[in-house]
């Protein structure tokens, strides 16, 4: 009998390491990002629009979104900071001028022409 309420207790414990404390932690780190927003930071919305922060209020912000067009979003709708370390991460690392593609040399002109 004693062994059942251990394995029942064990596999809550399991559960709660692996699926709710980790959920916790992520809703943690997204408050915090979402309360130091400050105005003219690149921010990317949770329906994946990019824009640039304009106005800050206690539950909405502005949004610039296109030049001259500004939206008015919750908090909440906000995904991610966009900051200046972000950007040079995601441009390309070899950039050499050599052809991303090299043609196949068993492939001849004769084969591309009967196909």
């Amino acid at each position: 009998m004693i062994y059942s309420v251990l394995w029942i207790l064990a596999i809550a414990v399991i559960f709660w390491l692996l699926i709710i404390r980790p959920a916790q932690r992520r809703q943690k780190e997204i408050a915090q990002v979402q309360s130091s927003i400050a105005p003219g930071e690149t921010v990317v919305l949770t329906s994946g629009i990019f824009g640039t922060v304009s106005e800050v209020d206690d539950l909405t912000m502005h949004v610039e979104i296109a030049p001259g067009v500004a939206i008015k979003v919750a908090r909440g709708a906000v995904g991610s900071v966009i900051r200046p370390d972000d950007e040079l991460e995601d441009e390309p690392e070899d950039e050499s001028d050599e052809p991303a593609v090299q043609d196949d040399p068993a492939t001849t002109d004769d084969d591309n022409e009967e196909r």
